[in-house]
């Protein structure tokens, strides 16, 4: 063999050591995707059901659960004609309900009572569309009787939610809607917030 073909040979050879290394890499990410999209799949089924169970609720029944083993009901239902977004607000805000649509925080206000109403949901999901919310946006909350309650976005903001407080509201009806920041991070959890704090305009009655 010559100096040359000996030369060539290891020219040939010297891409296969990062493939070695990418393979791994590419597994890691592959199963990552998969993560993602069953994520946003779950979420996105639910609804389906969620739309089943809400339609019973406007009919009339109480604490209708979208299957069998729920733990929780829709009590309301969230759309921002701003964002193209229609969702369903279920009863609780635990990891687990999340896990399918928006939840109406425990001891909150009443969504259209007087007092702060506190929604939350996943930054990556359900409540991915607040990060193009601005001030003057229109959001809108039917409740179980059929009332339709608007509101308009007065601010947003970044807050730490191991300092944060919120307001005492007294004589109107706000609501705000969580989520967990930074939008785009990989890393789930982490201290920061995500606030939309909207109030509400006059109350008006929907057809059934």
């Amino acid at each position: 063999m010559t100096r040359s073909d000996n030369a060539a040979g290891q020219r040939r050879a010297r891409p296969r050591w990062p493939l070695l290394v990418a393979l791994p890499l590419l597994a890691i990410g592959g199963w990552q995707l998969g993560e993602g999209v069953y994520i946003h799949a779950k979420a996105t089924l639910a609804q389906f059901l969620l739309e089943r169970a809400w339609a019973q609720t406007l009919d009339g029944d109480s604490e209708v659960r979208p299957w069998a083993w729920a733990d929780t009901w829709p009590i309301a239902r969230l759309t921002a004609p701003d964002h193209g977004v229609d969702l369903i607000v279920l009863q609780g805000a635990s990891g687990r309900t999340m896990a399918f649509g928006p939840g109406h925080v425990s001891g909150t206000a009443a969504i259209g009572a007087d007092g702060l109403a506190l929604i939350g949901a996943h930054r990556d999901t359900h409540f991915r569309f607040l990060e193009h919310v601005r001030p003057g946006d229109a959001l809108r909350l039917q409740t179980a009787d059929g009332t339709v309650y608007d509101y308009r976005v007065e601010l947003t903001e970044i807050v730490d939610h191991r300092q944060a407080t919120l307001p005492m509201i007294e004589g109107r009806s706000t609501v705000t809607l969580v989520t967990c920041y930074p939008f785009d991070t990989i890393a789930p959890g982490g201290p920061l917030r995500y606030l939309v704090h909207a109030s509400q305009d006059a109350p008006v009655m929907a057809s059934r």
